[in-house]
């Protein structure tokens, strides 16, 4: 049976050229980065080239680029760690962030260590850049830290990431971004977005997964989150996944180097199936802003209420269709996306996230278009013949 992926904003197929640049790491390059031997110094090398990757393709210097094991750990150590070691005491977010942004908000808040202030979002995931000043402004001199995605990962509306470093940098405060989503997808210079804190992770990008990276800017010196050896000089302990490093700098150079490209395909396929849906069903709806500034890979689908609605995700899946309902980190369970709930989504329409990548077709979504015919067919808008 054929197989249409549509999740790649959960996870990216790893391409064969980020294999291959693995292999040998595994099988040969095998030694412990922090020895000094000849083993050692051979996988050192390989490190501190991969690092050098990162850091050229976001103008960033080598000192400022720290590998971790994924998003999920590099955005957990910007924000907490600017609690513990830069003296900050608020923190302005929004509430469709991702949950390890949302849950460690949560932790610091509990903890009686930060103050949490949530901007309101539009009807389109949204922030408003005058909200964000009104609220640097409301908060003094209290140190503070600005944390926010470029752009969500369930709905794909972005923020103004210039604009809101801009901002930041008027009113003294850090800025953290996740761009774990858009890493790779986007071109992003740290100087011109001013930011202090960055992370990415490789597996969005057809890298492997369980490795990512932090930019921390020199004027933001924090401490270690995992304390232990003096690996990643001295900010994380552990030994390096070094065959992942090496995947991921692959990864994101290939990416880089393919982007306008893939950008301009992805864009097309995701917009044919847009129009797809459009012309095959009735009251068809889209979260998000999908014609504005937006993530390209991502396009979530409103469907109509509809009784086949709770089984519409697993419906897909037998048919050969991977997508989702939101984002990865929540499935399995019962309660509904926040992000659509900021939002203020009709509860009653079943949400669907396609995210797309550059092997997606055209052919893909017509297989698609006609699968979901057969599953919701109530929908299926009225074709009108000619008399």
């Amino acid at each position: 049976m054929q197989r249409v992926y549509l999740d790649n904003a959960a996870t990216s197929p790893i391409l064969n050229e980020v294999v291959e640049a693995m292999v040998p790491v595994l099988r040969e390059q095998f030694g412990n980065p922090s020895s000094i031997h000849a083993e050692g110094r051979s996988v050192r090398a390989l490190l501190e080239q991969a690092r050098k990757t990162v850091a050229r393709l976001l103008n960033a210097g080598t000192a400022e680029i720290f590998f971790t094991s994924g998003g999920t750990e590099s955005n957990n150590m910007a924000i907490k760690c600017a609690v513990r070691d830069l003296g900050v005491r608020r923190i302005i977010s929004s509430p469709t962030e991702h949950h390890c942004g949302l849950h460690t908000f949560d932790s610091l808040q509990r903890d009686g260590l930060a103050e949490i202030v949530y901007l309101k979002v539009d009807a389109q995931g949204r922030i408003s850049l005058e909200d964000l000043e009104n609220a640097l402004r409301a908060g003094g001199d209290t140190k503070t830290l600005v944390s926010l995605m470029h752009a969500n990962n369930e709905i794909g509306t972005m923020i103004d990431m210039e604009a809101v470093g801009a901002l930041c940098k008027q009113y003294k405060a850090l800025f953290h971004c996740d761009t774990v989503q858009t890493m790779a997808h986007f071109p992003i210079d740290v100087q011109k977005a001013q930011v202090n804190f960055l992370s990415g992770a490789a597996h969005k990008f057809h890298g492997p997964k369980g490795v990512g990276f932090i930019y921390i800017h020199p004027d933001s010196p924090i401490k270690p989150l995992i304390d232990g050896g003096s690996q990643e000089r001295n900010m994380r302990g552990g030994t390096e996944n070094v065959y992942g490093i090496v995947g991921l700098a692959k990864a994101m150079e290939l990416a880089f180097a393919e982007m306008d490209e893939r950008n301009a395909h992805i864009a097309e396929v995701r917009a044919y199936l847009k129009s797809r849906l459009d012309e095959t069903f009735e009251d068809i709806r889209y979260n998000g802003d999908p014609e504005g500034p937006s993530l390209y890979t991502v396009l979530s689908v409103s469907f109509p209420p509809s009784p086949r609605n709770e089984l519409l995700l697993l419906s897909l899946d037998i048919a050969g269709i991977s997508a989702s309902g939101g984002s990865a980190c929540s499935s399995g369970t019962e309660k509904g996306s926040h992000v659509l709930e900021a939002i203020g989504a009709d509860p009653a329409r079943k949400s669907i996230r396609f995210s797309f990548s550059h092997f997606n077709t055209k052919e893909e979504m017509d297989y698609v278009i006609e699968k979901l015919k057969t599953i919701i067919p109530e929908a299926v808008a009225q074709q009108v013949q000619a008399v």
